[in-house]
């Protein structure tokens, strides 16, 4: 069974998410501020965080940094702002993907599904090495090589890199990039792909060469 953290003050809200994610078959451990968040994290092996941002003690920002350096655990914000700084905040933090309030359980569920698909799908593919340049990628174990060195990256991150790589030497456009990796149901800024890519290149050190930017068109990995 499947284990989610839900980050939630608002009692009303986390008892209807709660029940709508209990009712999927998963099991839900909550916690109303930050520091009780950081706690249930620390003593739970979860599989995901619902994690609102304005929430007391230690707010949604700080608690994703702290898990950030701790876990590449997959994570959603959840946000009652629409201002794209806090969402684009988030993202460079570590977060997988947001919902804005006010919004459908049912549809917060249904990410919730898709993305513990997709992490578990991108692991559990066969063909596990997959190699391109200086990259090295397992799939099954979720490793990432650079050169011979591990690095850590987030399951978004990993998703993104997979999915370049896969189509290399061929132009991704933004759109095309949010659908195959955030999903066909993903109602996001475009430039969530661009602040990926950002933060992916930088922990890609030497192989961030590949990822070529194609302006007005979007990204391509191209290994010569």
């Amino acid at each position: 069974m499947k284990k989610i953290l839900l980050v939630e003050d608002e009692m009303r809200m986390r008892m209807i998410v709660r029940d709508y994610l209990e009712n999927e078959g998963y099991e839900v451990i909550e916690a109303k501020d930050g520091m009780e968040a950081i706690n249930a994290f620390q003593n739970n092996e979860v599989d995901l965080i619902l994690l609102d941002l304005m929430i007391p003690f230690l707010d949604g920002f700080g608690v994703c940094r702290e898990v950030r350096s701790k876990s590449d655990i997959p994570i959603i914000i959840i946000t009652a702002k629409e201002e794209d700084e806090d969402k684009i905040r988030g993202f460079d933090l570590g977060a997988d993907e947001y919902v804005t309030k006010p919004f459908s359980p049912k549809v917060l569920v249904a990410r919730v599904k898709s993305l513990l698909k997709r992490v578990e799908g991108s692991i559990g593919s066969k063909d596990s090495i997959l190699r391109a340049g200086v990259i090295e990628i397992n799939k099954m174990s979720y490793e990432v090589m650079v050169d011979n060195q591990i690095i850590i990256l987030s399951p978004k991150e990993y998703e993104l890199l997979l999915f370049l790589i896969k189509n290399k030497n061929k132009v991704m456009t933004r759109e095309i990039i949010l659908d195959n990796v955030w999903g066909y149901d993903y109602f996001g800024d475009l430039r969530t792909v661009d602040t990926h890519i950002k933060k992916l290149r930088n922990k890609l050190g030497e192989g961030s060469k590949y990822i070529k930017t194609i302006i007005r068109a979007g990204y391509m990995f191209e290994v010569k």
